[in-house]
C-alpha cells in the first residue's frame, strides 16, 4: 500500500504539472501566456487575455488535474487501511503542488485555485459547492477574483468540519488553503494598497467565440 501511494503521489504531481493554460494559449492564439497579463498560467489570466470561453476551458481542465488523481486512488483503494484518508489528502496536496511548482516551467506555476477546487470536490462535493457559492457572492459584491478565491479556499476546511468529514481531509484542505493564500501574497498586498485589478477591468478578446 505504501508503494502504491508513493506512485500515486508522483503521478498526481505530474498530472498537476500539466500547464493547460500555457498549452491552450499557444494553440489558440500563438502566445506565451507566461509573458502576458499577470504572467500566470491559470484560468483567470487566460480569460483576461483570450476570452471567457478559453478561461472556462482552462478552469475545467485544471480542476480535473486535482479531481482525477484523488478519485482514482479512492476508487482503487477504497477498502484499504484506515490511513487511506491521509493518503487521499497527501495525493491532493501533490496535485496542487504540481500545478503551483511545475518542473517544466522552472517551478513557476499557477496559484492553484482551480486544481485545489478539483481536489476539494473529490473530498466533499457539498463542501465544495458551499465554497463556490461564497466565491460567487464575493465576486458579485466586490468584483475581485483574488479576494473571492482567498476567502473561498480559506472557508473550505470549515465547511468540511461542518459536514463531519474525516480529520485528515480537514488538515489536508487547510494545508492546501495556506499554499493557495501564499501564492496570492502579491494579490493580498495589492488589495491592502487598493491596487488590485477588478474582474470588470479584464481585457479578454473572446478569441474563437
Amino acid at each position: 500500500m505504501v508503494f502504491e501511494t508513493v506512485l500515486f503521489a508522483i503521478a498526481a504531481y505530474m498530472a498537476g504539472a500539466i500547464p493547460f493554460g500555457k498549452i491552450i494559449a499557444r494553440f489558440v492564439a500563438q502566445i506565451d501566456i507566461t509573458k502576458r497579463g499577470s504572467g500566470n498560467i491559470g484560468a483567470t489570466n487566460v480569460a483576461r487575455e483570450l476570452g471567457t470561453k478559453w478561461g472556462i476551458i482552462t478552469l475545467l481542465l485544471d480542476m480535473l488535474k486535482g479531481f482525477v488523481p484523488v478519485m482514482l486512488f479512492s476508487y482503487l483503494f477504497s477498502q484499504a487501511e484506515p490511513w487511506n484518508e491521509t493518503a487521499l489528502a497527501g495525493i491532493g496536496i501533490c496535485a496542487l503542488l504540481g500545478h503551483m511548482f511545475p518542473s517544466s516551467l522552472r517551478f513557476r506555476g499557477g496559484k492553484g485555485v482551480a486544481t485545489g477546487l478539483g481536489v476539494y470536490f473529490a473530498f466533499s462535493p457539498l463542501s465544495c459547492l458551499c465554497s463556490l457559492v461564497l466565491f460567487i457572492i464575493i465576486v458579485m459584491i466586490w468584483n475581485y477574483i483574488s479576494l473571492a478565491s482567498i476567502l473561498a479556499v480559506a472557508a473550505m476546511p470549515l465547511f468540511l468540519m461542518l459536514f463531519g468529514k474525516p480529520q485528515p481531509l480537514i488538515i489536508g484542505s487547510l494545508i492546501m488553503a495556506l499554499l493557495i493564500c501564499y501564492k496570492h501574497k502579491v494579490n493580498i498586498q495589492d488589495l491592502i494598497r487598493g491596487e488590485e485589478r477588478r474582474w470588470k477591468d479584464r481585457k479578454g478578446k473572446d478569441i474563437g467565440n
